[in-house]
């Protein structure tokens, strides 16, 4: 699949910069940017300050807060070198994206506290769009970015957007910037970057729609795979992930992880839940791992995790697994992660953990 990272964010850069030199000899100090309450010229300042603070958070492998720095331009720049530094800021946040290795996450807020290198790329590009979309509007420019960056966004940090047919007019709409047929306008948004699970030789890394999508078609999902690639069992799930996100009922929290090796950055396999939970709670998960990694506890760690999570929300009390009776592997793995046998049929048990 393609990683969003450098490359992504130097094109949204120079959609950003093309467009606003055509209006450097207006006064942005004057005039609104768009929606926002912050003039043309703020609002310039303020994607350049996003794009260095990404950078630093990424670079700097920070953890737990935000860096304590602070960007502004300088009060004589004039319009050109508010471009320029839009400019210079996002390569120096591109060199960062680059040169970060695979599975690195610093601090963000929003919603799990933390991001990694894709995620910073579509929060960095959706600023970079979203605010120079509203300086173009302050300053009435014709401004539209390419659909492919737009919907690296959409399939990225937000997952719970039902997608449409126009990636661009989509994206606005999600962030209270535009209307759409059918839909009714949004007022508050987040995006949502993906949540991960550490573990003691796995972390549990949560699938965005871009990563399913890939899965689904055959693809690695920008993982590299222990055995040359994922079981079966991970491409259906991946699937059933990517009809969620297009009906608009995915909830990332209830999705598929991909189960990382520490000791390698190696992908075993994948866990995740069928569905989210029901009106009492209770909610289905299923698992799968590659050949080469059953027999050394891997999902039997994995579940444990995600079951200790789980279930110290407060909206589920219980955690079910359906498997096939000649499936003693994995009837072993439920047993050890402490889940009893509560059900049967012809051809299944029924496992569960109760909070």
């Amino acid at each position: 699949m393609r990683i969003m990272g450098g490359e992504q964010v130097k094109e949204a850069v120079a959609g950003c910069a093309a467009v606003l030199r055509t209006a450097a000899d207006r006064d942005w100090g004057e005039v609104r940017a768009g929606r926002l309450t912050w003039s043309c010229r703020f609002t310039a300042g303020h994607i350049t300050s996003d794009l260095v603070t990404y950078a630093a958070q990424l670079a700097g492998r920070a953890q737990d807060v935000y860096l304590p720095f602070d960007i502004t331009l300088d009060e004589e720049a004039d319009n050109e070198e508010a471009v320029q530094g839009i400019e210079l800021t996002g390569a120096l946040f591109a060199a960062a994206l680059d040169t970060a290795p695979r599975g690195v996450r610093a601090f963000h807020p929003w919603p799990f506290r933390s991001a990694d290198r894709e995620g910073f790329a579509a929060m960095g590009i959706a600023e970079v769009l979203l605010h120079t979309h509203d300086i173009a509007e302050g300053l009435g420019l014709a401004y539209e970015p390419s659909a492919e960056l737009c919907e690296g966004v959409l399939t990225r940090i937000f997952p719970q957007v039902r997608p449409g047919p126009d990636h661009w007019r989509t994206l606005l709409w999600a962030t209270g910037r535009g209307d759409l047929p059918g839909r009714a306008p949004v007022t508050d948004w987040r995006w949502h970057n993906n949540v991960v699970i550490p573990g003691a030789r796995l972390t549990l890394e949560g699938l965005t729609p871009a990563r399913a999508i890939d899965l689904a078609q055959g693809g690695t999902g920008g993982f590299d795979w222990l055995d040359g690639g994922p079981f079966e069992g991970t491409r259906d799930a991946a699937g059933m992930l990517v009809k969620a996100y297009e009906a608009g009922q995915y909830r990332p929290e209830w999705g598929v992880f991909a189960l990382v090796r520490a000791e390698d950055g190696l992908a075993v396999g994948a866990m995740g839940f069928h569905s989210a939970p029901d009106a009492d709670g209770t909610v289905e998960l299923g698992y799968d791992l590659v050949e080469g990694a059953r027999g050394h506890g891997y999902a039997t760690e994995a579940l444990r995790s995600l079951a200790d999570r789980t279930l110290a929300r407060d909206d589920v009390s219980t955690l079910t697994a359906v498997i096939d009776r000649p499936n003693l592997p994995s009837q072993g793995v439920v047993t050890r992660a402490g889940f009893d046998r509560v059900a049967e049929d012809e051809k299944t048990y029924t496992y569960a953990l109760t909070r």
